[in-house]
């Protein structure tokens, strides 16, 4: 039998070149969008906990006024989802970070539930909701206005330029694109990636000129304390990914118990309760999405035990397990990386000669690989919230050994209903 070589598939050039001024604008709007939701969300928080709360005569930050909140911000989200047109998108307990593109008539009611859950203090991050909302508007628009262009491509330059834009870096998009691996496999990967890239790029200079965008956390200089340093990362990343597994296994329990309540101002309501409840119990470092709060976990290590971060860590992961299956519309990222740094303060605390910046880093790494299954994504927010490149064989060999633990094992993920909503999403368009 004889064979014909395929010839080498042709990429033109001149097409990645006009693409390349819409994905930039693309990426721009992708960081707009996301830093004015933000804003008025940001907003909407200092009246609800500040004002609001002195209007009524409670302290702002008090054990009744969270429960307040919460419960009202969950009984106001069960109404936008209940009443929104399409139900302000599908159960975000169902779907991954990237998915289908939403029809534009759904994401107003995404964006108001996005913003509630936002400024009411739930434990969830905006990375899912904007995503979900950049790709409807970008994929719409694109089709519309370049035909020619296939859907996907414009939802890998709205899934990119919402990354950069989030992450004030390209690389973030590019780590996580080339993971994914998505497109035409004979087209070569970086052709695949250009445009992409370019929105990402655009949407990260974007957010650095017009946001002060910081991951770091104050965790000290690291003193390379050779392979034994490597074997105490191997073990901490590995306790995290352990510990991370617990809300894996609860995930889908706490998601069917939610279910049964069926109505969703019902569930997001009892939800937004049960998180008051928590809040109250971890204080306000356990509130909101986590990026600020665990920045000020530094200040706290002069009065705080190893339980009491401890207590901060599995306070906030069960915030997580809660909003997260209940209905709000949010995503995992953010709340879980806080859990990560919350958990290294308790082991340095515990054990003071454990490098705080490597028990810091390697824990995130191993809750992250328990909860995302992106490799590269905790690597980078590893480094993000430790930017000390020596540590980095450190978090590349503690993700390694932390993927053999959770490989296998179910994802953060619960199954989707029987029967969803129409309308709530569409395929993701023409080939």
């Amino acid at each position: 039998m004889s064979t014909v070589d395929e010839a080498p598939f042709h990429v033109p050039v001149g097409s990645l070149v006009k693409l390349a001024v819409p994905a930039a604008l693309m990426g721009i709007f992708c960081s707009l969008s996301l830093l004015s939701l933000s804003t008025l969300a940001e907003h909407l928080s200092d009246w609800a906990w500040d004002d609001l709360s002195a209007s009524f005569g409670f302290e702002a930050y008090s054990n009744a006024w969270t429960i307040i909140m919460l419960t009202v911000t969950g009984l106001l989200i069960g109404l936008v989802v209940r009443y929104a047109p399409g139900h302000a998108g599908p159960d975000p307990a169902t779907v991954e970070l990237v998915a289908a593109p939403l029809r534009p008539v759904v994401l107003p009611g995404l964006a108001v539930a996005l913003m509630l859950m936002l400024a009411g203090g739930v434990s969830l991050g905006p990375e899912n909701p904007i995503i979900g909302i950049n790709v409807g508007i970008i994929v719409w628009v694109g089709l519309k206005l370049f035909p020619q262009v296939n859907a996907p491509i414009w939802l890998a330059v709205a899934v990119a330029g919402t990354i950069g834009a989030m992450f004030g870096t390209p690389v973030a998009a590019a780590l996580l694109l080339s993971e994914l691996n998505a497109g035409d496999k004979r087209i070569p990967l970086w052709d695949r990636l250009f445009a992409p890239l370019v929105a990402a790029t655009t949407g990260a200079l974007t957010t650095m000129n017009l946001a002060d965008l910081n991951l770091s956390v104050d965790v000290g200089t690291y003193v390379d304390g050779g392979l034994k340093d490597l074997g105490i990362g191997i073990v901490i990343s590995l306790a995290a990914a352990a510990f991370g597994l617990i809300a894996v296994y609860l995930f889908v329990p706490f998601h069917t118990a939610f279910q049964k309540l069926k109505h969703p101002v019902v569930m997001l309501t009892v939800g937004g309760l049960l998180l008051g409840v928590l809040g109250a119990i971890g204080g306000e470092v356990t509130l909101f999405k986590g990026l600020k709060q665990m920045q000020e976990l530094p200040g706290l290590a002069a009065t705080t035990t190893a339980l009491g971060f401890l207590g901060f860590a599995v306070i906030k992961l069960f915030a997580l397990l809660v909003a997260a299956t209940s209905g709000f519309r949010g995503g995992r990222i953010f709340p879980t990386l806080f859990v990560g740094v919350a958990l290294g303060f308790a082991i340095h605390q515990a054990w003071s000669s454990v490098s705080l910046p490597l028990a810091v880093g390697c824990a995130c790494v191993g809750i992250l690989v328990a909860a995302t299954r992106s490799g590269w994504l905790s690597i980078f927010m590893a480094v993000a919230v430790v930017p000390q490149l020596v540590l980095l064989p450190a978090f590349i060999l503690a993700t390694l050994v932390a993927w053999l633990l959770v490989t296998n094992r179910p994802q953060l993920i619960a199954p989707a209903a029987p029967t969803p909503q129409p309308s709530a999403v569409v395929e993701a368009g023409p080939a």
